[in-house]
Order: structure tokens, then sequence, then C-alpha cells
């Protein structure tokens, strides 16, 4: 546990990094529209652009994670924060889709290099018993900052120029940057079991072989595959079924954001849960049965009638606020379930690897049987599927952590 400096928390200042790191995903939807007429980007291009980050993540998730462990937390941080102002700085003056698409690649190794370390980070900087607390709000990072940016991208984009709203998020970054620096001290790993000191090797070849040789990290891995890919698809497609609805633009764009925001709160929830002894394999299985319900509320019909509007959108609202107990309890299970202190970060590049893995191929898969039956009514059976998954891995992270703790109390 270490002492706030400016009466910030640097637990506090991480989470908001994370922020600041997830507006550059959140960046590129609301710019689509000016990019394709001002670079003459077309929609495959597009394409690209917005998978980018998910491809970084998804071949260089766990590289990343085993360079932040070795480059040490708080030093990935500060490299990871320099490399997106830098990208986005430039990003403002690209003047066509190729420059733009290579730029877009560096901010996915930026973000990556910020995020990857931050649970253990955060785990260095509290006390054991605000730890499940902070890793709530941490889950919160991704969801805040792609809200924010659909709701601030557009209005700066109208006022001055995408330009602008890039060379802004450059700013913004250096001045997290800023805010690592004087903020976030460089903490030493606490103290460890004798059975987890073993563990602990400086070289990579052996923490990547204690962390995929562990059953833990693959639990929780596979865990926020399923979640991450039903939530990309529901709330990747909301504006494409709003827009079928006959929901104007910018409704569309503030009932989208309002489902992204609803998964903060179960995030936060999440870690004042597991504060208050809930088990984690009970939050889990309510996320995914209240995931479930909710994409079968918003899409199901029956004699093709759906829901009336009203429902429909509590429903997406259900699925991700609920939904959101999910990620934070897993951000909490990564750090508790990974090998060996030196191997935190590499747990965590792992599930973000997976989790990309999710965000990339849940859209098209949704997609597809929507084009398959000629509309989105079946779509909820894809989602209820992964929900399923995820309930049975539940049980298999509940069995790891009982099989940690004895170990640990042997130890």
């Amino acid at each position: 546990m270490t002492n706030p400096r400016f009466g910030i928390h640097p637990s506090w200042v991480i989470v908001m990094v994370g922020v600041c790191a997830a507006l550059h995903i959140g960046k590129l939807p609301p710019a689509l529209p000016v990019l394709q007429t001002a670079l003459n980007i077309t929609l495959v291009q597009a394409g690209f652009l917005l998978s980018a980050v998910q491809i970084a993540s998804m071949t260089l998730g766990l590289a990343v994670g085993l360079s932040a462990d070795s480059l040490g937390l708080r030093r990935s941080m500060l490299t990871g924060l320099f490399l997106l102002s830098c990208a986005s700085l430039a990003g403002g003056f690209a003047p066509d889709a190729t420059t733009l698409l290579v730029l877009r690649g560096f901010e996915g190794l930026g973000f990556l290099l910020v995020v990857m370390p931050a649970p253990a980070l955060i785990r260095r900087t509290v006390a054991n018993d605000q730890l499940n607390g902070r890793m709530g709000w941490w889950g919160t990072y991704m969801p805040m900052g792609n809200a924010l940016a659909l709701l601030a991208g557009p209005l700066v984009i109208a006022a001055l120029s995408w330009s602008v709203w890039w060379w802004g998020l450059s700013a913004v970054s250096l001045l997290a940057w800023l805010a690592v620096w004087w903020c976030v001290p460089d903490v030493a790993p606490p103290a460890q079991t004798p059975q987890q000191a073993a563990n602990v090797d400086n070289a990579w070849p052996k923490r990547l072989a204690l962390t995929l040789r562990s059953a833990g990290p693959w639990w929780v891995s596979l865990s926020f595959a399923v979640y991450a890919s039903q939530w990309m698809a529901v709330i990747g497609f909301l504006p494409t079924v709003y827009a079928e609805m006959g929901l104007t633009a910018r409704l569309t764009g503030v009932l989208t954001a309002c489902v992204a925001v609803a998964n903060v709160s179960g995030n936060i929830m999440s870690g004042r849960l597991l504060q208050r002894g809930w088990q984690p394999q009970r939050l889990l299985q309510i996320g995914f049965a209240c995931m479930a319900l909710g994409a079968m509320g918003a899409f199901a019909q029956w004699q093709g009638v759906g829901l009336p509007m009203p429902w429909r959108f509590f429903s997406v609202v259900m699925f991700s606020a609920v939904g959101g107990l999910i990620p934070g309890t897993l951000f909490s299970m990564a750090v508790r379930l990974a090998p060996s202190e030196g191997t935190v970060s590499t747990t965590v590049g792992y599930m973000q690897q997976w989790s990309a893995f999710g965000q990339f191929a849940g859209p098209p898969l949704v997609a597809w049987v929507a084009a398959a039956v000629g509309g989105w009514q079946w779509t909820w059976v894809v989602t209820v599927s992964l929900s399923a998954a995820g309930v049975v891995l539940s049980h298999c992270i509940a069995r790891a952590l009982v099989q940690r703790n004895e170990a640990e109390y042997v130890g």
C-alpha cells in the first residue's frame, strides 16, 4: 500500500489512465463518416481501421504482458501513454487511409502497454481489503472510455474537425503520462509465499510456460472471451438495429452511449459485492444469466413481433449493466489466479488476447446468423449459447480458486 501524492491515490490515477487509453479505442467510430469523405476511405478500409486494435490485442496481448512484467509495470505504462500521444498527434496529419491504419496499429500497441500492467500495479498500491473494489473500478475503463468518446467525439468533430479530435486526445494522453510520472510510484512486489517465490523467474520463457500450464489463466481468459464476444456483438450492432427501427442518428448515438455507460455500474458493483464476501462464481453466473435474458428480450420475436421499443431498450440496458459484473470479477480473478506475482501482467495479457479474439469473432458470427435467417430475431441464440459456456467456466474458476487457496494454506 502506498501513500497518495497531491491528494490522489495512485490506484485512482491508474483507473483514469485506463479510461484515457480506451478513449483512443472509441475515438474512431464517431469519426468514420467524416473520414470516409475527407480521406476517401472505403467501407473495407474502415473495417480494418476498426479491427486494428483487436488484431493487435489478438496477436500481441500475451507478448506485451510478458514485456510489461520484464520492463517494469510503471515504465510500461509510461511507454504506452507516450506512444499513444505520439501516434494520435501524427494521426491528425494523416493524408490517407494507409497512414492512418499504420498509426492505428501503433495506438493498439500503446493501448496494450498501458492496460496490461494496470491490474498488477493496482494490486501493489492498495491494501488487500480494497483490492476487489479497485478492480471493479478498473473494469470500467473500457465502457467509460467508449461512452465518453461516443458523446464527446461528435461534438468536437462537428465544431472543429476530426484532426482536432485526434490532437486533443494526444494532449490528454500527455497529461495522463504526467499524472503517472508524478502520482504513481514504482512499487516493489509484495511478499510472497515460498511456493509463489519458487515460481518467479525473470526469464520470459519460464514465465510464459508457467502461465500457460496453469489452469486459472485459461479459465479466466476463456470466460472473458465468451463475455466480450457477445457484448461487442450486441453493442456493435445496436446502431444498425436502431437505424432499421427508424431512429435518428443522434438518438441512436445517445441510446448506445447509455447502454455502454450502464456497463460501468455492473463493474463497480462487482468490486463492492466481492468485498462483502460474495463468491466470484455467483457473480459470474448472475452476469451471464442476465446477458442471456437481456439478449432474448432485445431480439427475440414471437410470430414475427418483438417486445415494444421501451422494453427492448430496457433489456439491452440489463444485458450491459448486469453483464458488467463479469469483467470486474474476472479482473480480480486474473490477479488472484496468476501463478505468481511475476506473472500477473502476463495473465492479464493472455486474458486480453482472448478478449480481443471474442470481440473479433463475435460480431461476424452474429451477423452471419442475422443474414442466414433474414433478420435479428434469432441472434439471441448465439448469446445464450455463449452465456451457457460462461456458466460452465464459472464452475472451473471456482474449482481453481479452491485449489489455489489450498496451495497457499499448505505453503
